[in-house]
């Protein structure tokens, strides 16, 4: 069974960029589909960021588009966020979520279709 750690969120301030990661164990990283949300106060949880298992595929809502940048090396198990421009609404708590798949390429957007989720790491913008 998969295993996420996520790390690296804090305080930044706007404009500022900042660096998640998360740490997959426990099985093969390579065939799972990996998806970054967040969760502000009082707010519905919501992607921010999607790969494919090869890494080959991504997507992003419009609210982050060309200001996030999610990778991932399966080699070491891991999977980064790179958050630039940042502004205070994407704060929250960010949790990396990941899906089973034997088909590279297969970015669902669903939340249902993740069903091994981190504990998540919290990040706050604010000045």
């Amino acid at each position: 069974q998969l295993h996420l750690v996520e790390s690296g969120g804090g305080l930044v301030q706007p404009g500022g960029s900042l660096k998640l990661s998360c740490a997959a164990s426990g099985a093969a990283l390579e065939h799972y589909y990996i998806g970054w949300f967040r969760q502000a106060p009082g707010k519905d949880r919501e992607g921010v960021s999607y790969i494919s298992s090869s890494g080959s595929d991504t997507e992003y809502p419009d609210s982050v588009k060309g200001r996030f940048t999610v990778s991932r090396d399966n080699a070491k198990n891991m999977v980064y966020l790179h958050m630039n421009s940042l502004k205070s609404e994407d704060s929250g708590v960010y949790y990396c979520a990941g899906g089973f798949t034997m088909l590279d390429g297969r970015i669902p957007e669903e939340i249902y279709e993740y069903n091994v989720w981190g504990d998540g790491t919290r990040v706050t913008v604010s000045s």
